[in-house]
């Protein structure tokens, strides 16, 4: 296994655990893939790597932008991106987010699924199954860093 899937394989790990216990992401942990991606592709590649990197961070943040400013995302999901953005590349992130878009919805229609499954399973009204302790209003969030690990793990694999 490459440092680059040791990094993203850390970062990812430290992400879900964090965003599913806790609904966030703290800064270290996209700060961290940052400054490793940052690292290791100027170490790697020179010039071309650390500007390959700053490009890959500004795709990252991008891509995840425009959906955090009309409410679907959180702010640390943004900056992982970004963070992961560095470590990726320019191109690579954005073939991370495709596979992070994939794997979101997903990731989303099976939450569903279970979550309408325990209340028929508990007889409450399906309404009332997102009136969960924590949540506001009966809205509750899906956490979409391990959407975003799994994106970037998965274009982190060779293909053929």
């Amino acid at each position: 296994m490459t440092v680059q899937a040791w990094i993203a394989l850390a970062v990812g790990i430290a992400a879900v655990v964090e965003d599913v216990a806790r609904r966030r992401i703290s800064n270290w942990i996209p700060c961290a893939a940052f400054a490793g991606g940052l690292g290791l592709q100027t170490w790697l590649h020179g010039w071309y790597g650390l500007g390959s990197a700053l490009i890959g961070t500004l795709a990252g943040f991008g891509v995840f932008l425009l959906f955090y400013l009309l409410g679907g995302m959180g702010g640390g999901d943004v900056k992982l991106m970004a963070g992961f953005g560095a470590l990726l590349g320019g191109w690579k992130v954005l073939e991370a987010a495709l596979w992070t878009a994939g794997c979101g919805g997903v990731f989303a229609v099976l939450y569903l699924g279970f979550r309408w499954l325990r209340a028929r399973l508990a007889n409450a009204p399906a309404e009332n199954a997102g009136a969960e302790k924590g949540s506001q209003d009966g809205a509750d969030s899906i956490p979409y860093a391990p959407a975003i690990a799994v994106g970037v793990w998965l274009s982190l694999v060779p293909k053929g």
